[in-house]
């Protein structure tokens, strides 16, 4: 450090000074503006890329905020939907019991009548049989107890007999 010391000389100190003024100013005139620029150029880059990066952030939160409100929303419709196929499902089976309780009782109640219509033209004809059957037995009786004088007149005398008797 010495020798520096004892070989200084002020003129190379002078031109050394002036030439790194001249260098600053230069600097200063050409490139530290244009490196300045760049930089702050760069910073607003970096806050506008952090700021649409936010940005994006929120609607990101936003729309899966909204995807979670629609999606509950599609499931809410979703089980009333499926509550009203249900019930009308209910209904359906339920009208279809009572229709077909209303028929089987209307199909019973026209076997009754035709039972019964069936049953009362079967008496009538059987009574019509019965009584044409002994019709021709009385015929045939009389017809034999008729041929003969004799029993006649016991006939007509046991008539007149129970005649007086009532």
């Amino acid at each position: 450090m010495e020798k520096l010391i004892n070989d200084f000389s002020f003129g190379l100190f002078f031109w050394q000074t002036l030439i790194f003024v001249g260098l600053i100013f230069l600097l200063k005139k050409f490139a530290w503006k244009p490196i300045l620029d760049a930089v702050n150029e760069r910073e607003e880059g970096i806050k506008n890329a952090l700021q649409s990066a936010e940005n994006a952030k929120k609607e990101m939160q936003n729309l899966q905020a909204d995807n979670n409100r629609i999606l509950q929303e599609a499931r809410m419709e979703r089980d009333s939907i499926l509550k009203e196929a249900r019930e009308l499902k209910e209904k359906m089976i339920a009208d279809s019991k009572h229709e077909s309780q209303i028929a089987g009782q209307k199909m019973i109640e026209q076997a009754k009548a035709a039972i019964e219509t069936e049953k009362n033209a079967a008496m009538a004809e059987l009574k019509a049989q019965v009584s044409t059957l002994s019709l021709e037995i009385a015929e045939k009786l009389l017809k034999d107890e008729l041929s003969n004088k004799e029993a006649q007149v016991k006939l007509v005398e046991k008539m007149l007999g129970d005649a007086k008797l009532n």
